[in-house]
């Protein structure tokens, strides 16, 4: 007989995240270990990535323990290097009608009626160009040449043809490609052991499970969106080894064996500067993290995304940063709410870390006004 839904509310769940991302930052956690790296550390914009491990540990990366390359959704993340095997196949199509919802683009309308074939065709494309570092415009160029034409588009502003960006960035990959660290524009370089495009029709159930673990209790319409496919395809690669949830009475999912954490989840007390992209903020069911459809647009506006001030688990305000003189970060942080001087004061002893993160050598903190 199936058990019944565990049944919690929404401060349970982001108890629980908080506690499943590692946000206690924890003096013996190294950066390779952190959990988050499971679905990846998005890099948008370039170096918020490594905010974003600052702010789950004091310890910095080690040069090269990580590697940067366009996974999901085309997004620049950081991973571990042994993942990289699973992750190709997690993140390849599962069909056709998979592929075509991924690179679904008003520019390129009959190809991505090539499904699956869209995507090999890029990729292998991309693995011939791409034997050693190269700019990402002269990859580009060289990849459009040798793909099917409906893989393209004509520029009006330097009158030639482009394959998709969306469908670039999605096989870099299975290409076997990764992305220089640091390079500004994007420098493109073969992996030293890179696997072969991929034969068979993708398996992301690992990858759905990972989501879960961080970003659970969820559904396949939250998963869907983090792939930037469909509910359809994902329920097709559902994982069997999941408990039912109800979150405030909505249906939901979570590896079986993280119910116990979920139930018994208290966060100790922390104010943390996420950085935009950060993996916390990567859930896909807004109207649970951050209520109230004004918020949820200061957190996450169209372009120029800010950072998300955390208090307690609770997205409490955003913040914006930019380095003034030769080395001093000025952040800017705007509650939703009036800050009380202790909280002024966390916000104070957490730029630190986020100016260290960045490499400043002072810091200062104004509070502003407005979303």
């Amino acid at each position: 007989m199936k058990p019944p839904a565990v049944e919690v509310d929404r401060a349970r769940v982001l108890a629980y995240r908080v506690v499943a991302h590692e946000l206690d930052r924890s003096p013996g956690r190294r950066p390779e270990d952190l959990a988050v790296l499971g679905v990846g550390v998005q890099d948008t914009p370039s170096g918020s990535a490594r905010q974003a491990l600052a702010a789950r540990t004091p310890m910095p990366p080690v040069d090269g323990a990580l590697a940067l390359l366009w996974t999901a959704r085309g997004a620049p993340h950081l991973h571990r290097w042994a993942d990289l095997p699973g992750l190709a196949a997690a993140l390849w199509p599962m069909s056709d009608a998979d592929a075509s919802a991924r690179i679904a683009s008003a520019q390129i309308k009959e190809g991505t009626r090539l499904g699956v074939a869209a995507f090999t065709a890029a990729a292998r494309a991309m693995r011939e160009v791409v034997t050693g570092p190269m700019a990402r415009g002269e990859v580009s160029t060289a990849v459009s040449s040798r793909i099917p034409r409906p893989l393209t588009y004509q520029c009006s502003a330097c009158d030639a043809r482009h394959i998709s960006g969306g469908l670039f960035q999605q096989v870099g990959l299975a290409a076997g490609v990764r992305l220089a660290a640091g390079a500004s524009p994007a420098v493109l370089v073969p992996l030293d052991d890179r696997p072969e495009v991929p034969g068979e029709p993708g398996d992301p159930a690992a990858l759905v499970t990972a989501y879960l673990r961080l970003l659970g209790p969820a559904g396949p319409a939250e998963v869907a969106k983090f792939l930037g496919t469909t509910q359809a395809e994902i329920r097709r690669a559902w994982p069997r080894d999941l408990a039912e949830v109800r979150v405030d009475g909505r249906r939901a999912w979570l590896p079986a064996d993280r119910l116990e954490a979920l139930r018994s989840a208290s966060p100790p007390p922390m104010v943390r500067l996420l950085p935009p992209s950060d993996p916390f903020l990567q859930a896909r069911d807004r109207d649970l993290l951050v209520p109230g459809r004004e918020r949820q647009k200061a957190v996450w506006r169209a372009l120029a995304k800010p950072g998300a001030l955390l208090v307690d688990g609770e997205v409490a305000g955003v913040w914006r940063a930019r380095l003034t003189g030769r080395a001093t970060l000025e952040v800017t942080v705007t509650a939703f709410d009036p800050p009380a001087a202790a909280l002024r004061t966390a916000v104070d002893e957490e730029a630190g870390h986020l100016a260290a993160a960045r490499g400043a050598a002072a810091v200062r903190v104004r509070f502003g006004t407005g979303g």
